[in-house]
């Protein structure tokens, strides 16, 4: 049995609407149908997904030869009414055996083996026994994950950014972590996936962005113009949800934060995967008023046209070209034309991941704006980001010193 997902399609339906979709989904039948042998049967599950089931198969090459067969049906784009659509998809194959031939036991591993293709970025992946141990961590930590939701179980923790010329704290960047009751202080690379992909990071991404605005209003309204601003990211699920602007401006007026001091960070690949549709977003976003900008920048797949398409406000240079600083001239050469780039664009830039002396000073010479990195602080809880405020502002408790 294959089991087939298409890639992205909650992306295509969002930005060409549904009638796009159902004409996408019976181009997709077409083709398979015309791919198979007489014989196979070829069924739409339900949504963006297909199962085919091969019979009286010689063994595992020739599943994986029909496999190939259609991924390769993906390859040309699908030609609906006056417009061209590309999509790809990923596909889960289990074996049957004498032990293992029930059919629900069948559609549960391939589906299995077809999540795992979808992850890890391969066409198709045969099901072995050790990816329904892996699915039952999976469900395991997905269940963890709702239950963290309801018992307000994630903390915002702040990372300083840093104006390079003078030292000044200009604002601060909102990571979310887990306090798990058993395992302590989680970082998100272990959860934001899974997140992702069971449909959990919106809610998790509203209340990161409500906390963090909280937190900065508080600041506003301590310091007054010299609090620091807000950076949150937005994850890729998050930007492609259609009502974007409107929750963000919910947010805002909720928590009464001057839209001026949140900065929105989005990465380069999120914003590119749908261009026309990401152009529209940017520019919701931008009109409430709030800043906007581009998270690792230099390592997505992109064409420098969108900088001047987009409203963007600041460009933040990835972490792994301030590591080869002074180890690869190459590295030097590419945050010196980002630099320019930007102050010619009218943006600031801002490097990430600096952790040395040394980087902070050939940063300086480059002409990078901000720092944000180890060097100046690891992300820390709100309180102990107050006490930095109050070093920077020379303030206490009390007021001024």
């Amino acid at each position: 049995m294959l089991l087939l997902d298409l890639d992205r399609f909650k992306v295509i339906i969002d930005s060409l609407g549904h009638d796009v979709g159902d004409a996408l989904l019976m181009a997709v039948g077409r083709r398979l149908q015309a791919s198979l042998r007489t014989g196979d049967t070829l069924a739409r599950l339900g949504g963006d997904e297909f199962a085919v089931l091969l019979e009286d198969v010689e063994g595992a090459g020739q599943v994986i030869f029909a496999a190939e067969r259609i991924v390769k049906l993906f390859e040309t784009q699908f030609q609906l009414g006056d417009r061209e659509v590309y999509t790809t998809a990923s596909i889960g194959i289990v074996l049957s055996t004498p032990e293992r031939n029930r059919p629900a036991d069948l559609m549960r591993d391939a589906d299995i083996a077809m999540y795992r293709a979808k992850s890890g970025g391969a066409p198709y992946e045969v099901y072995n026994a050790g990816m329904g141990t892996q699915a039952l961590q999976s469900l395991e930590r997905q269940t963890d994950i709702r239950k963290a939701i309801d018992r307000e179980e994630f903390v915002v923790y702040y990372q300083p950014k840093v104006d390079l010329a003078s030292g000044a704290l200009h604002g601060f960047e909102a990571l979310v972590r887990w306090n798990h009751p058993k395992r302590g202080i989680v970082s998100p690379a272990e959860f934001i996936p899974l997140a992702e992909e069971r449909g959990l990071i919106v809610p998790i991404g509203r209340w990161v962005l409500e906390e963090s605005c909280r937190q900065a209003r508080y600041w506003r309204d301590r310091h007054g113009a010299l609090a620091p601003a807000i950076g949150v990211n937005l994850s890729a699920g998050q930007f492609r949800h259609p009502r974007l602007a409107e929750l963000v401006a919910a947010v805002l007026e909720e928590t009464g934060l001057d839209p001026k001091t949140l900065l929105l960070e989005i990465t380069e690949s999120a914003v590119m995967e749908d261009a026309e549709s990401s152009s529209a977003t940017l520019k919701d976003l931008s009109a409430l008023g709030v800043r906007i900008a581009i998270d690792d920048f230099g390592t997505g797949y992109s064409s420098l046209s969108y900088l001047q398409r987009f409203p963007l406000d600041m460009l933040k240079i990835d972490r792994s070209f301030v590591n080869d600083l002074g180890q690869d001239p190459k590295g030097a050469a590419i945050v010196r034309t980002v630099c320019t780039l930007g102050r010619s664009l009218g943006m600031q830039v801002l490097a990430e991941g600096v952790e040395t002396t040394e980087q902070v000073e050939q940063l300086r010479q480059l002409g990078c704006d901000l720092g944000q990195g180890y060097y100046f602080s690891r992300p820390v809880p709100a309180k102990q980001a107050e006490g930095f405020i109050a070093q920077i502002l020379n303030v206490t408790a009390e007021g001024p010193r």
